[in-house]
Order: C-alpha cells, then sequence, then structure tokens
C-alpha cells in the first residue's frame, strides 16, 4: 500500500454568505408573513390606547383594551405559529 502526503491541516474555508443588514431581514421575513408585524403594531395600540385611558380614569374603557390586549397577543402568536408552519411545509 502506497502512502499518499497527509491530508492538509488547515481546515476549509467556510462558505461566505452576503451580509443581510436589519432592514433587509425586517422587510424579507415581512413578506414572508405580513400578519405579524401586523399583529404586534395591533397589540402596541391597543396598549397605549388602554394606558392613556387608565391615566384619564376611565377604568372600564382601560379594563376593556386590557382584554383587548391579550386578544391581539394570542392572535399575534397563532399568526407567528402559522407562518412558522407553512415555512416548514413549503420547504419540504
Amino acid at each position: 500500500m502506497a502512502a499518499g502526503p497527509p491530508p492538509p491541516l488547515e481546515p476549509s474555508p467556510f462558505p461566505t454568505f452576503p451580509e443581510e443588514g436589519f432592514a433587509d431581514k425586517f422587510l424579507r421575513k415581512t413578506r414572508e408573513n405580513p400578519l405579524v408585524p401586523l399583529g404586534c403594531l395591533c397589540t402596541v395600540s391597543v396598549l397605549v390606547y388602554g394606558i392613556i385611558c387608565f391615566k384619564k380614569g376611565n377604568t372600564r374603557r382601560s379594563q376593556l383594551m386590557m382584554r383587548a390586549r391579550v386578544i391581539a397577543q394570542g392572535c399575534t402568536f397563532a399568526a407567528l405559529l402559522g407562518g412558522m408552519a407553512a415555512t416548514a411545509f413549503k420547504s419540504r
């Protein structure tokens, strides 16, 4: 059996990918699943309006807005899970 030269000791170079900035990644992810940013915006708006109502002393409206915030958070979470499932099934 002939012995060949020993394998190189230096590791093979890793593949390089173009850098993707925050704005590019945000736009790409928004295009993939547009309901998540929309749900986040809705959740924050309901939260801010609920806090404003609380400061003004309108406790009934404030409680209603906090309940609406929980529903909006749930819908956002469902959209996030749905988008992840759709992406997983699409890659198969």
